[in-house]
């Protein structure tokens, strides 16, 4: 099975008058993330690291900052995008880890409803989601928030396609033959004896 690593990386400073949107939900805090769409450093890293997994670019790459459709996007636009570019490379998430840097809010109360959003956003399951917070302690960082994303992705094994055995063997003459076989070798039934016409049919009139 072949398996791939994607490594994301997202950075806004906080904005008075925006709402904070952090894994696709809006958190109480009286600052949000400037940015030119809602700012959701921690969608647009796991954006990246599953872009990143599949070598498919960035963010950036589909949606640049200065084009204004992407003006205030739901950053689960991004998600998507790169959830269809995963599939389209023929793989699927194994897990996805993250760390928010961040002075405040204190994400841990919300954490667990946070990976249930994302794990839905993803159409992965719980356990398959990590989100974690620190602090950025000695840093000088207090506002601006950071967040780190790998994602771990394998190659989807399609099942092996089954013919039946009309589309393999070309002739009603190769089915006998085979179905001889199979008798005389679990059965022990002997091959039919085939008869050759000691005149040529077509010939009769």
């Amino acid at each position: 099975m072949e398996t791939r690593i994607g490594i994301g990386w997202d950075s806004h400073v906080f904005k008075a008058g925006v709402p904070l949107r952090l894994g696709g939900m809006t958190l109480e805090h009286p600052e949000g993330l400037a940015g030119h769409s809602d700012g959701d450093v921690l969608l647009h890293a796991i954006t990246d690291a599953l872009l990143g997994a599949v070598a498919a670019g960035d963010i950036g790459s589909f949606f640049p900052a200065g084009d204004p459709r992407w003006k205030d996007a739901d950053s689960a636009i991004f998600l998507n995008l790169a959830l269809e570019e995963l599939q389209h490379a023929g793989f699927r998430i194994v897990n996805v880890d993250t760390t928010l840097v961040l002075a405040a809010p204190k994400i841990a109360p919300v954490a667990g409803e946070m990976r249930a959003h994302v794990a839905d956003l993803l159409c992965v399951s719980l356990d398959q989601i990590s989100i974690k917070a620190k602090t950025p302690e000695g840093l000088g960082l207090d506002h601006v928030a950071q967040c780190h994303a790998v994602a771990l992705v394998e190659r989807v094994q399609e099942p092996e396609e089954l013919k039946s055995m009309t589309e393999v063997i070309e002739s009603q003459k190769q089915l006998e033959d085979v179905v001889d076989d199979l008798l005389a070798s679990v059965h022990g039934v002997p091959k039919k004896r085939t008869v050759e016409p000691v005149y040529d049919t077509e010939d009769i009139t």
